[in-house]
């Protein structure tokens, strides 16, 4: 039996606008959603999943769609985001690798 997920409203209902964002790209464009499915390499009813804000599609997928039809993910540069990578990356790397939790002591000696 498959575990049913939740998640939060906001996510949801962002998952929802980028479907709506990828349907309106797909039909300025006048491509049938049969037409995008083949240009990115799914099936059709993955991507009424993904128009409809269904959040079990893969977000590699999500993108791949939306930068099909024109949608700008996070900049409108796409120099500016390689920067925003490399930038995130000097920080992880200045980070310690391994995050333990501390163990407090207890002195139970009474």
């Amino acid at each position: 039996m498959t575990k049913q997920r939740t998640y939060s409203k906001y996510a949801q209902e962002a998952a929802l606008l980028m479907g709506e964002q990828i349907k309106l790209g797909r039909k300025q464009r006048k491509w049938t959603e049969q037409n995008l499915a083949d240009r990115t390499g799914i099936s059709r009813a993955t991507l009424q999943k993904i128009e409809n804000g269904d959040m079990s599609c893969a977000i590699g997928l999500v993108f791949e769609v939306a930068t099909l039809v024109g949608i700008n993910l996070f900049e409108q540069d796409k120099l500016s985001l390689t920067k925003q990578i490399e930038h995130i990356k000097d920080k992880v790397a200045l980070l310690p690798q391994r995050i333990k939790t501390k163990t407090k002591v207890i002195d139970d000696d009474f």
